[in-house]
């Protein structure tokens, strides 16, 4: 059976596809791509259909890593019932998706950071400007929910 893990964040242009696709590229390095479902998806519809963010693209790509053809869209109550994990980027995430999909009633909503020794909301490189400190929390939450997952 897949462990399967859904990235949200609010437009899924830039935090959320760096988390899908920097875990991705970390599950196949350690050959466990068959085990992991990983998608990322929004909280908004502001950005459906658009692609990654330019620098958020720039950034995976300066890293050995392709996101061509990820398109934003919107989590639905489905993605609920069908994800094991639902990673959030920030605490607004939160209550956006209980929005969407009610109380987390399930307990498969956490935060990204929360796999850290510092808990906090993923660094928004929208409001920011800085990816890197993006791709430096994005690279230490995936390890961390990595090795608690047990891989």
């Amino acid at each position: 059976m897949k462990t399967r893990i859904l990235f949200v964040c609010h437009g899924n242009i830039c935090r959320s596809p760096m988390a899908e696709f920097v875990m991705k590229q970390k599950v196949a390095e350690r050959g466990l791509s068959a085990q992991f479902e990983i998608a990322s998806a929004a909280t908004s519809r502001e950005e459906i259909g658009n692609p990654v963010y330019p620098p958020a693209r720039r950034m995976l790509a300066a890293h050995g890593i392709s996101c061509d053809g990820k398109t934003a869209r919107q989590m639905t109550r489905a993605d609920y019932a069908h994800y094991d994990y639902i990673i959030i980027m920030d605490q607004n995430n939160r209550r956006n998706i209980q929005r969407i999909v009610g109380q987390d009633v399930d307990g498969k909503i956490s935060l990204l950071m929360d796999y850290t020794d510092h808990p906090r909301d993923v660094a928004d490189p929208w409001y920011t400007g800085d990816f890197q400190a993006t791709w430096d929390d994005v690279q230490e939450g995936c390890e961390g929910l990595l090795a608690a997952i047990g891989c």
